[in-house]
């Protein structure tokens, strides 16, 4: 079918909002109750839940067969998807294998303004739910005129699928602001084609979080950042330019062979490290961007706030959000904080935050092309000297944990044995919170908290 863009920023533009239809919420309904039956894996082992779990997807495939008219764009999908539920039940509720139709739905084919999905699958969800449970969400796509600008040009990333709730079940009520395709129940692992963000969420947690911790801290915040905290609209398009330029730089430059080395264990500071490089790379285009006399005016704007959400989000949500086990994002949010600190852009005197706006985007940058100096030379190291080169480079900034067998150096590692032993030797909490941090954590705690299934309505 053909899908006509829209150019209207209002919500549920193209559809309406299907979160109030009756098969909607019957179709939560039955499953709530439905994973109440299933066990870790998504299967519904107990032979005495089995006729209650076939009432329960009845009800599921009759909702979705009700709603379909609504998502004519999704309809080989959709068909797909109760064929699956069909198929589970009548095998008996085993582990479920919904990889039919996770290969209909292709939303990355539809990327446009206000279009709506209706997302079902047995799954766990980043953040949230480790178990594969049966997830229903209503998702509606953000794509703005200026992000369709930069994809079609230098920042092109066909995978990237940027969206907002409409409703949702229990496993997104909680911190997962993402969608992938990964996290479904499979036979197979097949070759992924989209990866979507809710970037709603973000900009929700950004302002709530932002808010209190300038509040807090007594930062006087530029005029451009403080319109922020105050238009959703405007925060969420603004994550929406972050995440395409994050999401593509995974996997671009001059990298590692692997920079995640999948599937193999490794010191929770690559992580780190990874994730930073790519949050400042987008910084630095952002910065480029907002002087580019050739861009759009809603891309310089835009590209303006993207420097505010990342310095912002990193060292006040990030930095200490989450337990202090291997927490990769908070000491990303750590490093950045000490790095402008030490770099005297960040000050805190008097009991007072305040920043040196002028400076902080070369400190920042700077920051950038010390992560990716490593990774250059890595590419001539054995990985274990990649690994001791990037502590060495953290611990410039950040102090190590007085106990820390890497903080010995080399010397103090088992460097003849497996990569493994020398990763076993990191800490938890390699890294912990300065004292800046530990007071701050304390009063934000309760904020953090409260942003747990936050979504843009919300905010």
């Amino acid at each position: 079918m053909t899908i006509t863009p829209t150019r209207s920023n209002s919500h549920s533009t193209l559809q309406g909002n299907p979160a109030q239809h009756p098969a909607w919420l019957r179709l939560k309904a039955a499953a709530t109750e439905l994973r109440i039956l299933q066990v870790r894996d998504g299967s519904v082992p107990d032979d005495s839940n089995k006729p209650a779990a076939a009432r329960h997807t009845d009800a599921i495939v009759e909702a979705i067969n009700q709603l379909a008219p609504l998502f004519e764009h999704d309809a080989d999908y959709l068909d797909k998807l109760a064929a699956d539920f069909r198929t589970w039940r009548d095998g008996g509720f085993g582990v479920p294998d919904f990889l039919d139709s996770l290969l209909a739905f292709q939303p990355q084919q539809h990327r446009v303004n206000g279009l709506q999905h209706l997302v079902v699958f047995p799954m766990y969800t980043q953040n949230g739910s480790s178990d594969r449970l049966v997830e229903a969400v209503l998702i509606e796509v953000i794509w703005p005129d200026f992000i369709g600008e930069l994809e079609a040009g230098a920042y092109s990333n066909k995978l990237f699928v940027p969206i907002r709730f409409l409703d949702f079940t229990a496993g997104y009520d909680t911190n997962s602001a993402v969608l992938f395709p990964e996290t479904v129940a499979v036979r197979e692992t097949p070759v992924f084609t989209w990866g979507a963000i809710f970037a709603d969420r973000e900009a929700a947690r950004f302002r709530t979080v932002v808010r209190a911790a300038a509040e807090i801290t007594s930062l006087q915040l530029p005029d451009e950042a403080a319109a922020l905290l105050d238009d959703q609209q405007l925060t969420q398009e603004t994550f929406v330019m972050w995440d395409l330029i994050h999401d593509r730089t995974h996997m671009r430059g001059d990298l590692p062979f692997d920079p995640f080395m999948i599937k193999q264990r490794m010191p929770y500071f690559l992580y780190s490290l990874e994730e930073l490089r790519c949050d400042l790379t987008a910084f630095r285009e952002s910065v480029r961007l907002s002087h580019d006399v050739k861009a759009s005016d809603e891309v310089r704007k835009h590209a303006q706030l993207v420097q505010y959400a990342v310095i912002f989000d990193r060292i006040f949500r990030f930095a200490i959000t989450g337990n202090r086990v291997r927490n990769y994002d908070g000491l990303g949010g750590q490093l950045l904080f000490a790095w402008l600190h030490q770099h005297r852009v960040l000050h805190w005197t008097d009991g007072k935050l305040s920043i040196d706006w002028d400076n902080v985007a070369d400190a920042v940058v700077a920051l950038g092309h010390e992560i990716e100096e490593l990774y250059w030379r890595s590419i001539d190291r054995p990985k274990v000297a990649h690994w001791l080169a990037a502590y060495q480079m953290l611990t410039k900034t950040l102090t190590p944990h007085p106990a820390s067998v890497w903080a010995k150096g080399p010397d103090a590692l088992p460097l003849t044995g497996l990569p493994r032993e020398v990763t076993d030797q990191v800490m938890d909490d390699e890294f912990p919170l300065s004292m800046f941090y530990e007071a701050l954590s304390r009063k934000m705690k309760p904020v953090i908290e409260s942003t747990s299934g936050i979504t843009g309505e919300a905010a």
